[in-house]
């Protein structure tokens, strides 16, 4: 079957045509090539075996003659182990020789493919290293041969030198591929790492929900029932009232609970970017885009999207918000590509969905898909008993931030603070106290005067209590420190050391804000 007589040059040839290849194709291109006038045949093939479905899979097929290429139509594409050639070079690690129109009936589609071609005599060897069994390669031929064993052992060797580059370059490829999901990977970890910097940033400054009024603990008994349900959450009240605080304890108490917890302001967000805050986009995908992003849903894979101010969402996007909650899938902008995540939504508001459905503001069928358990988290103000769990709690925690002691809070102030109606809630009385630490020279909580407000015609959270101004704060509070200190101004045991001052800063202050002693004047010592 050789034509050259030098076989060992034929095979130098050959391991030189084989020594680099970026990939199969390639290789089989060129060993064709080089075995151009070598040998009689007429083309080149080689097949993988996928052992995971018992199948041989023809990678690539070049003529040796272009002349008389077959017609790839003509030739199987896949075959199942038990009628493949491949197979059988795999199991036996033995070549074997196959006449068209003979007496070996183990190939029956195959057989009837290569009749159609013209085919009379095929070559198949195995391709295998020391590492692992690739396949099978071909040596295919319109002539009737008759080969010898020289010829055989000679196809083998080129089997042997061919199934080494075909490692090589599929290795190269599988290196690749890790190396493309490695980059993919590292990416979305960049983007969760910043989106979880952002959250802590921005996280809520308790992690649970202080109190133990009847209408928080329905609240509670809520959240236990819908938490390991999956199902979608409503969660409706004030601003201010910690409608967050209830979507991370449905996450907490759920399946998800050691996945991501992702949250999304949508009344934050403008509105041209809000589609891209909650799908992603790609490189490119519009003026800005200078890689790709990872949208919100994307984060949330296996985890809980927390979406508040749900009712802020322009009618645009609510179609596409609708089809992730009803298909979980999505495309990000500038991709067509479909992605499939799994995500429990709960969605918070402070409007009335009901009636902006009934306005045209709002999708009807998208309120309905949100509003499978609502959970209605109570005002303050209707839970005046929580107000000294929420005073001292709050009291410490900014006490230990900026390094003071708050040890006593007055009968008087608490029950000042649970008369106030508290328009703005939680976070209003949380921000309130923050204000009364920093002015509370001593261990004493002092609190600024607070008036109550009647909420009659007031739009809920947004409306600011009536409260002492800045400046007469500061007067009170140094009055008191002069008072408690018998007027005594410097000293380690005068009014200045006590509010952490100087002596002649505090002087100062009190000309300015019109402070002296009665009768007799201010002490220095």
């Amino acid at each position: 079957m050789v034509i050259a007589p030098d076989r060992p040059a034929v095979l130098l040839a050959v391991a030189h045509a084989v020594v680099v290849h970026p990939d199969p194709e390639t290789l089989l291109r060129d060993l064709a090539a080089t075995l151009r006038g070598h040998l009689r045949i007429d083309y080149l093939s080689f097949a993988l075996l996928d052992p995971s479905v018992r199948s041989a899979r023809l990678q690539f097929l070049q003529p040796v003659d272009a002349a008389r290429a077959p017609d790839p139509a003509d030739t199987p594409a896949e075959l199942p182990a038990g009628e493949s050639p491949t197979a059988v070079v795999c199991e036996t690690q033995q070549p074997f020789w196959l006449t068209v129109g003979g007496s070996d009936t183990r190939f029956p589609t195959l057989t009837a493919a290569l009749r159609k071609q013209g085919v009379r005599t095929v070559c198949f060897v195995p391709l295998t290293t020391s590492r692992r069994r690739l396949g099978g390669m071909a040596f295919t031929s319109y002539q009737g041969l008759t080969p010898t064993a020289e010829d055989t052992d000679f196809l083998a060797e080129v089997g042997r030198l061919v199934a080494l580059a075909v490692e090589a370059a599929l290795t190269r490829q599988e290196l690749q591929q890790a190396n493309d999901r490695l980059a993919k990977l590292t990416a979305r970890l960049a983007q969760e790492k910043r989106y979880l910097e952002e959250e802590i940033r921005t996280a809520g400054r308790f992690d649970e929900i202080v109190g133990e009024s009847p209408h928080l603990k329905e609240v509670f008994r809520q959240v236990e029932v819908v938490a390991r349900t999956g199902s979608a959450v409503l969660v409706t009240g004030e601003t201010g009232t910690g409608k967050e605080l209830v979507a991370r304890a449905v996450h907490r108490l759920s399946d998800r609970r050691d996945r991501t917890f992702v949250k999304l302001n949508c009344a934050a967000i403008p509105t041209g970017l809000l589609e891209s805050e909650l799908f992603g986009h790609e490189k490119g995908a519009f003026t800005g885009a200078v890689e790709r992003r990872l949208g919100r849903f994307q984060l949330a894979d296996g985890g809980t999207l927390f979406l508040d101010e749900v009712g802020d969402i322009p009618p645009e996007l609510q179609p596409k918000l609708l089809r992730v909650l009803q298909e979980q899938e999505f495309e990000r902008i500038g991709s067509g590509k479909t992605i499939k995540v799994n995500v429990r939504l709960v969605a918070a508001t402070h409007r009335d969905l009901g009636k902006m459905v009934a306005a045209g503001q709002f999708r009807a069928d998208l309120f309905y898909r949100l509003h499978v358990f609502p959970i209605a988290v109570p005002p303050l103000r209707d839970r005046r008993d929580d107000i000294p769990a929420l005073v001292w709690h709050f009291a410490r925690l900014f006490a230990r931030r900026t390094g003071r002691e708050i040890t006593t809070i007055s009968a008087e102030t608490m029950a000042g603070l649970q008369r106030y109606d508290w328009p703005g809630n939680v976070r209003e009385l949380e921000h309130l106290i923050e204000r009364a630490v920093i002015l509370s020279p001593g261990p004493d909580l002092r609190v600024p005067r607070v008036d109550p407000v009647p909420l009659t015609g007031a739009s809920p959270g947004y409306r600011l209590p009536t409260t002492t101004p800045l400046k007469d704060a500061e007067r009170e509070m140094i009055r008191r420190a002069l008072e408690e200190c018998r007027w005594t101004v410097g000293g380690a045991k005068g009014a200045a050391a006590r509010l952490g001052m100087k002596r002649t800063t505090l002087l100062a202050r009190m000309k300015k804000l019109g402070l002296s002693r009665p009768g007799n004047g201010l002490s220095n010592s």
